[in-house]
C-alpha cells in the first residue's frame, strides 16, 4: 500500500508538463516537416513521405518519453510531508 505521506508538488508537475507539451510540439512539427522535405527533395513519392514521417514521429515519441524520464528524475512530482 502506497505510503500516505507523499504529496503532489504542483509546481513541478506543471513545469514539466508545459515543457513537455512544448517540447512534443517542436519535435512532431519538426519529424512530418523532416518526412515532407526529404521525400520532396529525392522525389520518393508520397508512400516514402509517409514511411518517413511514421519513422521521425516515432523517434519523436522516443525523445519525449527520455525527456520526461529525465525530467521528473531532476524535477519530482512527489514530495514528502
Amino acid at each position: 500500500m502506497p505510503s500516505s505521506d507523499k504529496s503532489i508538488n504542483w509546481t513541478s508537475l506543471t513545469t514539466i508538463a508545459s515543457a513537455a507539451i512544448l517540447i512534443a510540439t517542436e519535435l512532431f512539427g519538426a519529424a512530418f516537416a523532416s518526412g515532407w522535405a526529404l521525400a520532396g527533395f529525392f522525389q520518393l513519392g508520397s508512400t516514402f513521405e509517409t514511411i518517413l514521417q511514421v519513422v521521425f514521429g516515432l523517434l519523436a515519441v522516443y525523445a519525449i518519453f527520455a525527456f520526461l524520464r529525465q525530467a521528473i528524475r531532476v524535477e519530482p512530482i512527489f514530495k514528502r510531508s
